[in-house]
């Protein structure tokens, strides 16, 4: 499915894309600045920077951990003193690293799944505040996920409820400021190859058949019985980071063929 390009949608509007290297984060990025955008296209991976480079125009790559507060506010810098400012966080990092039954998880492994898909967002939210006030408000988009409810991943199920939580207490508490708080749960995803692997370690036969069965039960769980598409994940991230959601904050909304999570 190609996806349809809305010029100048994003006129006048400063974006921070993170996790924008690869996957749902790279296409939001690159519509992000199709559609008029300046994005500063943010990920811990070098070849950031090819990516802001297909963007052309106003786009700019910077390479950061997120995964501690540094990084955050390092990136929300350097957004601010490249285009002047901040109006838009589109917090894609995450993803779970492993699949498996909660009993076969290690405690360092736990760890490091809430650190993947739970600290980036946390503190990307808290690092892009004073830039969203300074503009007189804003908006931040979380990229969730449906796996709330899933087999073989409950740290990445953990961390992904603590996104939901962010996105609808966040939003309450910053209504006032004019600052929307919103959210995707995507469902599962076909993308290309990852030039970085989820699991830098591999994955063992025995871990490869758990990723088989969540595969199966992800399909069998959504009523279109299918894996939805890049296009598919970036078009309601891009709409609700758009003014033509103006009146919608708080909200969680469930891109997963009909699975709620």
């Amino acid at each position: 499915m190609s996806a349809a390009v809305f010029p100048g949608r994003f006129a006048g509007k400063v974006l921070v894309v993170t996790g924008a290297a690869q996957g749902i984060g790279r296409a939001v990025a690159l519509r992000a600045a199709a559609e008029g955008g300046r994005v500063l296209f943010v990920d811990r991976a070098d070849f950031v920077t090819e990516v802001a480079a297909e963007a052309g125009g106003e786009a700019a790559a910077v390479t950061a951990d997120l995964e501690t507060w540094q990084g955050a506010e390092a990136a929300m810098g350097h957004a601010a003193d490249r285009f002047g400012g901040v109006d838009i966080l589109i917090n894609n990092v995450g993803g779970a690293i492993r699949m498996r039954p909660f009993a076969a998880f290690e405690p360092d492994q736990i760890d490091a799944e809430i650190r993947r898909s739970l600290m980036p967002t946390l503190y990307c939210c808290r690092a892009v505040l004073p830039h969203l006030a300074a503009r007189g408000g804003g908006t931040i988009v979380n990229v969730s996920s449906n796996a709330t409810r899933g087999i073989h991943r409950v740290p990445y199920s953990a961390a992904k409820g603590g996104v939901n939580a962010i996105t609808q207490s966040l939003a309450m508490e910053l209504a006032g400021q004019n600052i929307r708080v919103v959210a995707t749960a995507p469902g599962g995803t076909e993308a290309p190859p990852r030039r970085i692997p989820r699991n830098a370690e591999g994955d063992s036969p025995r871990e490869q058949a758990w990723m088989a069965e969540v595969v199966d039960q992800v399909r069998q769980s959504a009523f279109m019985h299918r894996y939805g598409s890049i296009e598919e994940q970036a078009a309601p991230i891009l709409f609700l980071a758009s003014d033509e959601a103006s009146y919608i904050t708080g909200t969680v909304l469930p891109v997963a063929g009909g699975d709620l999570g």
